[in-house]
């Protein structure tokens, strides 16, 4: 997903970890076993506020999303599981409704390997992702300051699904963004882990621990490289935009159903 809200906060990030050279190693990283972080949506009821909050609203978002974002009743967890449901339903001047769930203020990382359980949802119109962006938007708004997609996948190509990442010198606007796309038949009716590897290195992306991204450090500054500073999550089910809503919308659809099994992040180990 894309964004031009700039906000900057502070909140205890995940490393302390910064590195910008002409020459980035290779140190082969690795990770926990045990995540720093995590929710495994094992209760009932409204998602933990102490982990989530919500971006509200229905600006549009940079993408001419139709959708407008509730901080309620849109996102709700049973079963040991989360759902975002995107509905058929009127708030403010937007025919539809849905949740943009964020851990912006309460948990921000920086490097990490990032790991989340889902199934998408099933829909014309709908465009559910799991990504990332910066917290303090250091190097300025989007995209200067980066972006990275865990997983993106637009419901009229419901198979296809897309690891990117987004920077001032890489990015869709000026067709150079740097994607991956991996055909997933089964990516509505099962669930799936979505996963990436972030280091000062590169950024790694997994479908079922399969890798099938990689976006490499090149050193040559934050218009390539922007990925030092803190990121946090997001999740979300959009509706219609300027990629989501390409083939219009099939209100058949809804309400639309994104569930998480759990996300899970690991800490670097330096």
């Amino acid at each position: 997903m894309r964004a031009f809200i700039i906000l900057s906060f502070l909140v205890v990030g995940l490393n302390g970890f910064s590195q910008q050279k002409d020459t980035i190693a290779d140190k082969q990283w690795k990770f926990e076993s045990k995540p720093v972080w995590a929710d495994e949506f094992n209760y009932t009821g409204k998602p933990d506020p102490s982990k989530w909050g919500y971006d509200v609203g229905g600006s549009g978002w940079g993408n001419n999303e139709l959708e407008y974002y509730t901080d309620k009743g849109n996102a709700s967890v049973a079963n040991g599981m989360l759902t975002i449901e995107a509905r058929k339903e009127k708030k403010g001047d937007k025919e539809f409704t849905s949740a943009r769930m964020v851990t912006k203020n309460k948990a921000d990382f920086l490097y990490g390997r990032f790991e989340i359980k889902a199934k998408l949802p099933t829909g014309k119109g709908l465009w559910p992702a799991i990504w990332m962006l910066s917290t303090d938007w250091k190097y300025g708004g989007w995209p200067e300051s980066g972006e990275i997609d865990i997983m993106e996948q637009v419901g009229y190509d419901p198979d296809s699904i897309h690891i990117s990442v987004h920077t001032k010198s890489f990015n869709h606007v000026i067709h150079t963004q740097k994607t991956s796309v991996t055909n997933v038949p089964t990516a509505t009716s099962d669930f799936h882990i979505y996963r990436i590897d972030w280091t000062p290195y590169d950024i790694k992306g997994f479908i079922d621990d399969r890798q099938c991204f990689q976006f490499k450090n090149t050193g040559k500054g934050f218009a390539e490289w922007p990925f030092d500073k803190r990121f946090h999550l997001l999740l979300n089910v959009a509706v219609g935009g300027n990629w989501g809503g390409q083939k219009g919308i099939d209100e058949s659809a809804f309400p639309g159903k994104m569930e998480v099994d759990y996300v899970r992040v690991y800490k670097m180990i330096e």
